[in-house]
């Protein structure tokens, strides 16, 4: 069993997550690659203690980096959209 941290490896704090937070009470998390939705679920439950609704992961593709002459890619990434039951409070993230 995969603890909490190497399943969750951080949240997304961008604009678009942060709206999706606010309007539709779903978190969204950059998670192992080889984790599935079930070791997902477990994690936030056990992290944040809210209760999970659904969750919906995507594979986001690594984008090709140039450095003057020489070009390489950015490793492929697993993003995960966790929705929390009705009620539940949304936990809020610091930004730095």
């Amino acid at each position: 069993m995969p603890t909490v941290y190497s399943v969750i490896r951080r949240p997304i704090i961008t604009e678009k997550a942060l709206i999706t937070r606010e309007m539709e009470g779903t978190l969204v998390f950059e998670v192992a690659a080889t984790a599935t939705k079930t070791e997902v679920k477990q994690a936030v439950e056990k992290l944040f203690s809210v209760k999970v609704a659904s969750i919906r992961t995507s594979i986001v593709e690594g984008k090709e980096r140039r450095r003057g002459r020489f070009a390489g890619y950015r490793p492929d990434w697993k993003k995960a959209y966790v929705k929390l039951k009705a009620g539940e409070t949304v936990p809020d993230f610091v930004a730095e």
